[in-house]
């Protein structure tokens, strides 16, 4: 019975599974339910599937994540079933990736950083959402694997093409974070000692073939390589020495974006962990030298920090999701470092020490918990205020085929299953003269939130009057002309009372509003 726990104790798989089965419970009782799509998920499921036509693609997005959701968009455009498939692949995806390391780390370090990482809100949140960071950190946390298992010893053709492959989807997903992945991981090919021609070259066709799909959209739609990288960075905000760490601070209180990140700060408790951040994986890195692992451990937290670094420096804004590659590796050096502690407490037969460390443990995913279910509330409030500024639309004669622009276009179309063209901005992809042409065709409507003026080429049209949203105060919506109706005939005045309720089908009278300074 003793030999039989024993080995139970020391397979991976079991552990793994276990704390995969937590994750996906999480994902499946407190994210999943009720939620809607995000802006950007919008924008990657419609490319695929969905409930509206394929949204603008601006220079800086990959398609990597499309592809992952393609099999679920393609047969269904229910936002709950979606959730749910990304829920278990993420799970399985956790369970997969960490079981590569299972020849040079003890199953107790691997279970604890799945924990880790698996218990942060950014990871739980981002679990079954079609977001293609948390796939990067699973990419990172893989391809850091095969590296590590081929720097320990002799290593077939298993090992560059795991490293390869896995180089891959993060450039897929990502192609900047693909440079910042390959690039340490090259270094560590090239060290004294571990020299792996093969595996660096791996590495690199991994690199190039991630990223050939964005590349070869460059010269098609782009002009070239680097007019796109140029658009990239502008749409960031331009690529230079900006100190985001501040700011990344800040968003860990529950901000899913923050740009610009001007809030106060609010939460302090909420980003403690991060003081230990930088601790907890430096201890684990020395007593896994002392446990002659440090060649796993150190080229882990090495390439975290790598791929830590254009979001903390680079970049001008924030998002904690941005950082979950980093969260990934630094787990597995900061799981060696907690295990360290806890064998030895346990050892030295400190009871106490066990209890503090547990308490410690538990309050810091208490504190994730809680920010959790925060982004939850918020996320929820948004994405209901699109699905209602979408379902007034469409009640009131906008319908598919139909055209949405102006503010929050982008989710508001996809909701109201409506293209999305914006004629200014990140997502310019039109200009007003063929909104009006396309107005000829469908339904087009220019949404105009808060106290905001509308553009030029509606003011003075009559507008309808949609749902106040948390966000963006009242909505208002301007018609350009109907199907089979010239565009002068919604202009306002007295000789067309009526023509915006002729040319949307359903659309009544009353709800329709004169424009600014008009009768």
């Amino acid at each position: 019975m003793n030999a039989r726990r024993s080995r139970w104790a020391t397979r991976p798989l079991p552990w793994l599974t276990a704390v995969a089965v937590v994750f996906l419970a999480l994902q499946l009782a407190l994210v999943a339910p009720g939620s809607g799509l995000a802006w950007d998920e919008t924008v990657y499921v419609s490319q695929v599937g969905g409930n509206a036509p394929p949204a603008f693609f601006s220079a800086p997005r990959a398609r990597g994540i499309s592809y992952l959701v393609a099999p679920a968009a393609a047969l269904t455009g229910s936002t709950t079933l979606l959730r749910i498939y990304l829920a278990v692949l993420s799970a399985l995806a956790l369970v997969v990736v960490l079981r590569i390391w299972r020849t040079v780390l003890p199953v107790p370090v691997l279970a604890c950083a799945g924990a880790l990482f698996a218990g942060l809100w950014p990871t739980l949140f981002y679990g079954p959402a079609a977001m293609p960071n948390l796939w990067c950190a699973f990419g990172a946390l893989a391809a850091t694997g095969w590296v590590v298992r081929a720097a320990r010893g002799p290593a077939g053709w298993v090992e560059p093409a795991g490293a390869g492959a896995a180089v891959a989807m993060v450039a897929l997903m990502r192609p900047a974070d693909g440079f910042w992945l390959a690039m340490p991981l090259a270094l560590v090919m090239l060290l004294p000692g571990r020299r792996r021609p093969g595996m660096c070259a791996a590495i690199a066709a991994g690199l190039v073939a991630g990223c050939a799909p964005w590349t070869a959209e460059a010269y098609a739609h782009y002009g070239g390589l680097s007019a796109r990288l140029h658009r990239a960075g502008e749409i960031q905000g331009g690529l230079g020495w900006n100190i985001a760490v501040d700011d990344h601070l800040r968003a860990l209180a529950g901000r899913t974006l923050c740009r610009p990140c001007d809030i106060p700060w609010e939460s302090p408790a909420t980003a403690v962990w991060w003081a230990l951040l930088p601790v907890v994986p430096v201890a684990g890195i020395l007593a896994a030298r002392r446990a002659n692992r440090g060649f796993a451990v150190l080229p882990a937290a090495a390439t975290g920090a790598s791929m830590a670094v254009p979001y903390l420096f680079l970049v001008e804004y924030a998002a904690p999701r941005f950082l979950l590659p980093a969260y990934a590796l630094l787990a597995v050096a900061a799981a060696e470092g907690v295990v360290h502690l806890f064998t030895r407490l346990w050892h030295a037969r400190r009871p106490a020490g066990v209890v503090a460390l547990a308490l410690v443990l538990a309050s810091h995913l208490t504190v994730q918990l809680s920010v959790l279910s925060h982004v939850i509330r918020t996320s929820r409030a948004t994405t209901a205020d699109f699905a209602a500024v979408a379902g007034a639309l469409n009640r009131q004669g906008v319908r598919p085929p139909c055209v949405v622009s102006g503010d929050q276009a982008v989710p508001i179309a996809y909701y109201a299953g409506c293209s999305s063209r914006q004629t200014g901005g990140h997502d310019a992809s039109t200009s007003p003269e063929a909104l009006r042409d396309a107005a000829r065709e469908v339904p087009t409507v220019v949404l105009v939130s808060g106290g905001a003026e509308p553009p030029g080429f509606v003011a003075g049209r009559r507008f309808i009057r949609l749902p106040h949203t948390r966000g963006g105060g009242e909505f208002r919506g301007y018609l350009l002309s109907g199907p089979g109706r010239p565009a002068a005939d919604v202009r306002a005045g007295p000789d067309h009372p009526a023509a915006d309720v002729r040319a949307y089908p359903g659309l009544r009278a009353a709800d329709v509003h004169a424009g600014p300074g008009l009768p």
